[in-house]
């Protein structure tokens, strides 16, 4: 059968498909990511065509659309909001920081300085920093590295989300514990919402009516705002990476009312540009062999340890000078590992399975999922963008 565009879309998407079904049988214990690699490497394995990817014309949506992404990013939280939990955001970024400086000094020596430098952010973050290492030694003629971004990006999930599991259920023991926790809900987020928001520069423009709020609308301003950021990037010889440009610049057209929230899945555009951006990360997977993956299974299990102890120390450090406990700190690190939904999804079953009451699940939800999101946000979306800006300019 001629492997046509349309079958080979097909085909991945159901490949995508299957790996959502079992991370939600599995409450995200095996990741989409983890399952959907797999399934794509052992199908290159097994005869499935290496090019499927680039023929279901994903890798050009995602290739295009990843400036987009980065931009979107920058809606999905208010500067307000990073405000009010600065204690965790300090933590969050020192865990980042952590992991691409003890990977850099105690993994440098043992895997080599390429090892670490590629190994770093993936580990500090998601889809975005594992593509920009991904692109980054590819374009140093490093195959095998780039094949590490992708499966440390699709790994460091087994090692975040039982660690974060026993940890915030520890956490939640110890809300319950005490009474004056469980008794000092504070002003409703609701109330919070319906105050007057005037942006983080004191400034918002005003909004578009709904009515034209349309997909094309909103994808169109989305679109134009990415641009500026690769033309900013240009203007500072891309000094600093496009994408952390892009970032910063969605978050400040964000604030002043330029970008709705979370503008991107609004324009339903979100799901397929997800799609493309992981056809792009897997691609890597159709040139990796038995031999390749075997040989670089020590790096990617000694790194990711390393990693671990880079989040340990850091957080522990922060921690004890703000006034967290142990397990909140270190789980405020953790999520560098897995992200958004995790930090939500662990924050509600540590809650179900601790609380004996409505109030004392409320009391847990309040003082661990607000640390939980925003630290999510900042370790994934905006710290390991930025360390990989900066790595990617140290591979040699």
């Amino acid at each position: 059968m001629q492997l046509t565009p349309l079958l080979a879309l097909t085909i991945v998407l159901v490949i995508f498909a299957i790996g959502d079904i079992v991370a939600v049988k599995t409450k995200a214990i095996l990741s989409m990511l983890f399952v959907s690699s797999v399934l794509l490497l052992v199908g290159f394995w097994s005869g499935l065509p290496s090019n499927i990817l680039p023929q279901s014309q994903l890798v050009g949506i995602g290739g295009v659309l990843v400036g987009l992404l980065i931009t979107h990013m920058g809606t999905l939280m208010k500067v307000r909001d990073l405000l009010s939990q600065w204690k965790t955001v300090i933590i969050a970024a020192g865990a980042v920081a952590g992991i691409g400086i003890f990977i850099l000094l105690v993994g440098s020596p043992i895997f080599g300085r390429n090892v670490a430098v590629v190994a770093a952010p993936p580990i500090s973050g998601g889809v975005v920093a594992a593509l920009i290492m991904s692109e980054a030694a590819k374009a140093k003629g490093f195959a095998d590295l780039s094949l590490l971004a992708t499966m440390l990006l699709v790994a460091q999930g087994f090692i975040g989300y039982p660690l974060s599991s026993i940890l915030l259920t520890r956490e939640a023991r110890r809300i319950v514990s005490r009474p004056e926790l469980v008794r000092a809900l504070p002003e409703t987020a609701a109330s919070l919402e319906n105050a007057a928001d005037k942006g983080a520069f004191g400034f918002r423009l005003p909004q578009l009516p709904k009515e034209y709020q349309t997909n094309f609308v909103l994808l169109a301003k989305l679109s134009i705002v990415a641009y500026a950021s690769v033309l900013i990037a240009g203007l500072m010889h891309n000094v600093i990476h496009p994408l952390v440009v892009s970032l910063i610049v969605g978050i400040v057209a964000h604030e002043i009312g330029l970008l709705e929230d979370n503008i991107f899945e609004k324009a339903n555009g979100l799901g397929l540009a997800m799609a493309g951006l992981l056809a792009v990360v897997f691609g890597n997977l159709a040139s990796a062999t038995p031999a390749m993956v075997t040989k670089l299974l020590a790096p990617l299990a000694g790194t990711l340890a390393l990693g671990v102890v880079g989040i340990a120390l850091f957080t522990l450090v922060l921690g004890r000078i703000f006034g967290y406990s142990l397990e909140m700190a270190i789980t405020i690190g953790l999520t560098a590992l897995y992200g958004f939904p995790g930090t939500y999804i662990l924050s509600h079953e540590a809650a179900r399975a601790v609380a004996r009451n409505e109030e004392e699940k409320q009391a847990i939800l309040h003082h661990i999922l607000p640390k939980m999101l925003v630290a999510g946000f900042t370790t994934v979306t905006i710290s390991s963008v930025i360390l990989a800006g900066i790595f990617a300019k140290l591979l040699v």
